[in-house]
């Protein structure tokens, strides 16, 4: 187990940590959580070795392996396969080692090796590291890529495969669902749940914590405090602890004042003297509870639009897309015919690299559509959170001159330019002082985030535009976003993975998916199902796109003995896919059944439950309803459980 006792751990003159105690158990999932600054970074840092403690003592089991995500972009030609494959350090000791004793001829050694290397999962290690890069939505054809080849928000997904892939005991992930996507979000979260090691995660994603961690570590004024269950649990504790807290905390001012009053109207007289001395040595022995200090939770608000043309735009027959350096253009997008309506709260959902940014640039005026046309509503003001801050922001310039700027631009009167109204403006998001000259290239992610929503709030937008707010953004700064949302008087359409946002936000969603924009009819739940039919529907796809290729080959070759075995044995493996899937396909079949006749028994009760019922039948309607939801979310976990196992039995099958 990981043992804390009365750790002191400094950053600097800075005490993150003030005599902390807490146990981790071997297994448990433990989600880290505080506000940015807190300290979460340090206490990882100690965990990974990188930081020692300056008092106290701190334990983790030697012969526990760690695994985290490394931070640096990787720089290599390697191929995704292999880079994620090297994850696994012992597998590729151990074929190093193999090599020096076949290139030796020390048979013992070698005969010795090849059973190390069945222990460590050399056989299907391949086929356990593609999966990994699928899962995190990458394309088949892509797993052969050159890891220099992709972006660095891909580069970062291979780093995270590649520790998935380490054998560890311990596994420490710092926000590892900022690259992610909802579909690979979804996916890691699968796996999490699977993981059999002790798992510390810090995220600001606040289902992302309720699905995998099952304790909570909490930090906060240097203290830490463990609570068990997931964050929402946390958070119930926390509230209750608050309360009871700050009632004992009032009772002993009471009781104190009561004291106090006795001392001082007794202590003067002779006779009351030795009992009024005995108070006050009773209240210098008092273990005095601390009142409770609210944090000062960030909020703001939009303010209210100039005005609401209805609708907000039209889309009409349009290709959106890009135009590259030698003039050729990449149509993403085509015969899109869509219209925004006034108040409207829009989701965009999709995979990555299905188009949504493109539609949302194209929207905000920074792309041009490739055909038909935008035709936008008269007086339509838009809002832009690009998805890379930078994308608006000048590293060079501080909040303050940002501002400056922008009220030019926006043609403010005098008074409301006035360098101490724009002061005032950034003070109300939290940047105060000297922060108002500091250079935004110098802040980080969730300080110039909230710089561009202070931005976009001064511009009084109709239409909000905003393409992954919370990448950086903290858990209360988050919460603070979607209470502004939710009370802001215009249109919104929103690209997010934060699907707490997009539940609390959004009422109608697009899918953007296979060349087209379409209103997606469902919930989120709905689009994680379809999520993983699409990832199953892509990688048949490449297979049956991969298989005349693979005939052509073979009708090339003469029709030797070696060819028809090979033929045989893929036949035959084939039949095997087949035989060990036909269950679990089975399985799956009838849950669908099952979900199809629980959702229509759950709304016929909450049908029912709307009209007048005598209250044994209320009663009994509610308990049914509570089982019927119950084992929706059961069978729903097994049917993605199903298709993961499904996906995985197909990855490990030969292609050939």
């Amino acid at each position: 187990m990981i043992q804390l006792k009365n750790v002191t751990l400094r950053r600097g003159a800075k005490v993150v940590l003030d005599g902390v105690s807490a146990t981790l158990n071997p297994g448990e999932h433990v989600g880290l959580v505080g506000r940015n600054g807190a300290g979460k970074s340090s206490l990882f840092a100690l965990l990974a070795g990188q930081l020692h403690e300056d008092g106290g003592d701190f334990f983790v089991p030697p012969q526990w392996r760690m695994a985290q995500v490394a931070q640096e972009m990787p720089e290599t030609d390697e191929d995704a396969t292999a880079f994620v494959l090297a994850g696994d350090t012992r597998l590729a000791q151990l074929q190093q080692r193999l090599a020096e004793a076949q290139e030796s001829g020390d048979g013992m050694a070698i005969a010795q090796l090849h059973a190390d290397l069945a222990d460590a999962g050399a056989h299907d290690a391949t086929a356990r590291a593609q999966t990994l890069i699928l899962g995190l939505g990458f394309l088949p054809a892509q797993l052969q890529q050159a890891v220099n080849s992709f972006s660095g928000g891909w580069r970062m997904r291979l780093q995270l495969a590649r520790a998935l892939m380490a054998p560890s005991d311990l596994l420490l992930l710092d926000e590892p669902t900022n690259h992610l996507d909802l579909d690979a979000l979804v996916w890691l979260e699968a796996w999490l749940k699977r993981y059999a090691g002790t798992l510390i995660v810090i995220s600001h994603d606040r289902e992302f914590l309720d699905a995998v961690t099952d304790v909570t570590l909490h930090i906060e004024h240097a203290q830490l405090t463990r609570y068990g269950g997931n964050y929402s649990r946390f958070e119930e504790l926390r509230a209750q602890q608050l309360v009871l807290q700050q009632s004992a905390y009032e009772r002993q001012q009471d009781k104190i004042a009561h004291l106090q009053s006795f001392i001082d109207r007794f202590k003067a007289k002779a006779t009351k003297a030795k009992q009024a001395q005995s108070r006050v040595k009773q209240i210098e022995r008092m273990e005095k509870i601390a009142p409770v200090l609210a944090s000062a939770d960030f909020t703001f608000t939009f303010r209210e639009p100039a005005n609401l043309p209805n609708p907000m735009l039209a889309i009409t027959d349009a290709a959106f897309g890009y135009q590259g350096e030698d003039g050729q253009e990449t149509v993403i997008l085509r015969g899109v015919n869509r219209s925004v309506l006034a108040g409207q709260r829009i989701g965009i959902l999709g995979a990555n690299g299905q188009g949504k940014s493109t539609l949302v640039k194209t929207i905000a005026r920074e792309m041009a559509p490739l055909a038909g046309r935008v035709t936008e509503g008269k007086g339509l003001s838009i809002g832009y959170f690009a998805q890379q801050e930078l994308d608006v922001l000048r590293p060079q310039d501080n909040p303050l001159q940002h501002m400056v700027r922008l009220a030019r631009e926006t043609g403010a009167d005098a008074a409301a330019s006035r360098e101490q109204e724009l002061r005032n403006f950034l003070g109300s998001f939290n940047f105060s002082g000297d922060m108002v000259a500091q250079a935004v290239g110098s802040m980080s992610g969730g300080e110039k985030a909230r710089l561009v929503l202070a931005m976009i709030v001064w511009q009084r937008p109709n239409l909000l535009l905003l393409d992954e707010p919370t990448n950086h953004l903290d858990l209360a700064t988050r919460e603070a976003l979607a209470m502004a949302l939710q009370d802001f008087d215009g249109t919104v359409m929103l690209v997010s993975h934060d699907r707490a946002l997009l539940r609390a936000v959004c009422e109608d969603f697009w899918l953007v998916g296979r060349g087209a924009v379409a209103p997606f009819d469902g919930d989120l739940d709905d689009y994680q199902r379809y999520l993983l039919e699409e990832s199953r529907r892509l990688r048949e796809a490449a297979r049956a796109a991969a298989a005349p290729d693979t005939a052509a080959a073979m009708a090339d070759k003469p029709a030797t003995a070696g060819g028809r075995e090979q033929r045989k044995a893929s036949a035959q493996a084939r039949q095997q896919l087949a035989e060990k899937t036909r269950p679990l396909r089975r399985e799956l079949e009838k849950i669908d059944v099952r979900l199809a006749a629980l959702t229509a028994e759950r709304s016929e009760l909450e049908e029912r439950l709307s009209t007048p019922l005598a209250p044994a039948d209320i009663a009994e309607c509610g308990r049914r309803l509570k089982a019927c939801g119950e084992e929706i979310d059961g069978l729903e976990e097994r049917w993605l459980e199903l298709g993961e196992a499904i996906e995985a039995l197909a990855s490990t099958a030969d292609p050939t």
